[in-house]
């Protein structure tokens, strides 16, 4: 007995898609697209999110953008103010190469992305006296691989509001556009994503390359 079979089915390791939420303690995958957050004040997230990012110039991880998944560890920032005037963003952060960095003295600690990585992750309770919290954090080196994409705490509803129509000004979606779904693949079709259809080379249906699945009808199973 012969078993032919045509198609796919992909398996989501969590680095796939956009808005991931990784536990603390786990290591992000190499090119994942993960959740994060940003605290800081007021007027710093106003201009965030009119002009992107601007990188720290010094920090325990060297030169970059410092976001965390721990909403907690966001929400402390900035250190010097008072929640009266703290918002947190909730992010979206594409890491690409990720370096761990889970010790004080590290070799790498400030040069990482001088070795070509672009993110360096420092986990939970690793012990490092630079980090007394011992919660997560990472930096990312370039401030092109976050984007903002809501807004997690304001110091009021006021403020809040604010910050969101600006945000949703921002993203283009103040003027009532309709978002597009894909009538293949039934995702949605966002700026910069590339939906290819095409002919199944097997069985003849048309496909979208970025279906979940694919199996041709009428061939899982033959040569019995």
């Amino acid at each position: 007995m012969s078993v032919q079979f045509s198609g796919w089915e992909v398996v989501d390791d969590g680095a796939s898609f956009p808005g991931v939420e990784l536990g603390p303690s786990q290591t992000p995958q190499h090119r994942g697209v993960y959740t994060m957050y940003h605290g800081t004040s007021t007027a710093s997230a106003r201009l965030i999110i009119a002009n992107g990012f601007k990188p720290s110039s010094q920090g325990m991880l060297g030169k970059g953008v410092y976001v965390s998944r721990d909403k907690k560890k966001a929400s402390n920032y900035p250190l010097n103010s008072s929640n009266s005037d703290r918002v947190v963003f909730e992010l979206r952060v594409r890491v690409g190469r990720v370096k761990r960095i889970d010790k004080d003295y590290h070799p790498m600690q400030y040069t990482w992305s001088t070795q070509g990585y672009n993110t360096a992750w420092v986990p939970p309770n690793c012990g490092m006296v630079s980090v007394p919290s011992g919660l997560e954090e990472d930096c990312v080196f370039e401030p092109k691989r976050v984007k903002v994409v809501g807004i997690v705490k304001a110091p009021n509803t006021t403020i809040e509001k604010e910050l969101q129509q600006l945000l949703a000004k921002r993203s283009g979606r103040g003027g009532g556009r309709t978002v597009k779904v894909c009538s293949l693949c039934k995702r949605k079709t966002q700026q910069g994503s590339v939906h290819i259809k095409q002919q199944c080379w097997e069985c003849g249906k048309n496909i979208c390359i970025l279906m979940a699945k694919h199996f041709c009808p009428g061939n899982l199973f033959s040569g019995i």
